[in-house]
């Protein structure tokens, strides 16, 4: 696997990345990711060289993407820990979702090992309010439920989760770019 940051070429797949995305997601009930990202939001974090595309190394394709930032959310974290070295994980989305093949915990690695390195004590992440199949999938990815926060202002996303940032003990992807 290898990890390299998307350009602003990468917007149509990034974009498809999110509608079959929430297509699957639709055809589990959920109402996750209805909604098309604004375009001009996706190109700032780009511009920021927050997104990344996941390739697997047999093809050219991306296989997944994930956006990695240090952009806490005031609606879903506290000033004090707004305070604490984190980074976040937003947007990581599968090429096959439900495929279990351990891509999306090998992400979530890479970005704890990504936020160690910076210097951060937490990878944190928000997940859909009523998603709880995402839910316990973070919990068995170690992370742990902080709040969530009922607002209109979290966009149906304030189900909060961190674990710590944590440098990886083994070689998760070849030829892979870094904060």
């Amino acid at each position: 696997m290898r990890i390299t940051r998307a350009t602003l070429a990468d917007i149509p797949r990034l974009q498809q990345f999110r509608t079959d995305a929430a297509a699957w997601l639709a055809g589990q009930g959920s109402d996750q990711w209805s909604t098309p990202y604004p375009e001009e939001l996706l190109r700032q974090s780009i511009a920021a060289g927050e997104v990344f595309l996941v390739h697997d190394l047999v093809s050219t394709d991306p296989v997944a993407t994930v956006t990695l930032d240090a952009k806490a959310d005031p609606v879903l974290w506290t000033p004090e820990e707004i305070q604490e070295p984190a980074l976040y994980v937003h947007k990581l989305t599968v090429a096959c979702p439900g495929s279990r093949r351990g891509l999306g915990s090998r992400i979530l690695d890479w970005c704890g090992d990504q936020a160690a390195r910076t210097g951060a004590r937490w990878l944190r992440l928000d997940a859909w309010t009523t998603n709880t199949r995402l839910h316990a999938y973070y919990r068995a990815q170690a992370f742990t439920h902080v709040r969530t926060v009922y607002a209109d202002e979290a966009y149906g996303s304030g189900w909060v989760a961190q674990r710590p940032a944590a440098i990886s003990r083994t070689s998760l992807f070849d030829g892979t770019e870094s904060l």
